[in-house]
């Protein structure tokens, strides 16, 4: 059922352009870098300069503070093996990290990276990004929750493409006053109207990462990271030995 959503998603959202609205991009590659293969990256931020990850999957699950030269961790922290660790994000003093089925998220400082608490999360835990103002929430389907910094429901959003569902909505990222959103098991980032839902972008990164890079352990593209300070944006994927600096290029 997924590979035949999956096939259909990718068609609808490459082929059909009649939205005069939204945008279609490429991608172009400005820079790579080094990234850890083992590392099936769930959440990827940006706090002071600074690139952070967490990774997920039972028993290989962490938070990494890590030199984006090297790929490799300034700074680990392992979960237990019954967490499967997803997306993460600084808000104000803190640093949040969600996980998948155990309907718990993470508090730790965000300069310190010292465990503060442990709170109860009240649906899947996917991706998650912040507009400054509050928490902005994704849990596979097509709908997007805002929060506030004690994960208090503020308002949810749909997100839709020509008035369709667009779901697997996961990894995220607050860019330019718009929501970048992975479209879990395909090469499409939807760019997103936090307001309406609307999707007002489409970036095709097919081929971003070569085939011959590929391995066995290769998954699929996951990780969308803005650096306020610089304003480049990189992306990677579960396993990927790649984290690339792109830009977009509007598709005539």
């Amino acid at each position: 059922m997924r590979a035949i959503f999956t096939s259909f998603l990718l068609s609808f959202l490459l082929v059909s352009c009649s939205g005069a609205s939204v945008r279609h991009y490429r991608l172009e590659v400005v820079d790579q870098f080094p990234h850890d293969t083992e590392s099936y990256t769930q959440g990827l931020f940006f706090h002071k300069g600074q690139m952070y990850e967490t990774t997920g999957l039972n028993g290989k699950s962490t938070l990494r503070k890590v030199d984006i030269n090297t790929g490799k961790p300034l700074k680990r922290i392992d979960f237990d093996k019954k967490y499967f660790v997803e997306g993460s994000v600084v808000f104000k003093d803190n640093l949040y990290i969600l996980t998948w089925e155990s309907r718990v998220a993470f508090i730790y400082g965000a300069d310190s990276l010292n465990y503060k608490s442990t709170w109860s999360y009240p649906r899947e835990g996917w991706g998650i990004t912040t507009d400054g103002k509050q928490l902005i929430a994704s849990d596979g389907s097509a709908t997007l929750f805002f929060m506030d910094e004690n994960f208090a429901l503020q308002r949810r959003v749909n997100v839709k493409y020509e008035d369709r569902p667009v779901r697997w909505l996961n990894e995220l990222e607050y860019i330019d006053g718009k929501i970048w959103a992975n479209v879990y098991t395909t090469d499409e980032i939807v760019i997103i109207n936090p307001k309406d839902g609307k999707v007002t972008g489409i970036v095709d990164c097919r081929g971003l990462l070569p085939k011959e890079l590929y391995t066995s352990q290769t998954d699929v593209l996951n990780g969308i990271a803005y650096d306020p300070a610089s304003g480049k944006i990189y992306l990677t994927g579960k396993n990927w030995p790649k984290l690339y600096e792109v830009r977009l290029v509007e598709k005539k």
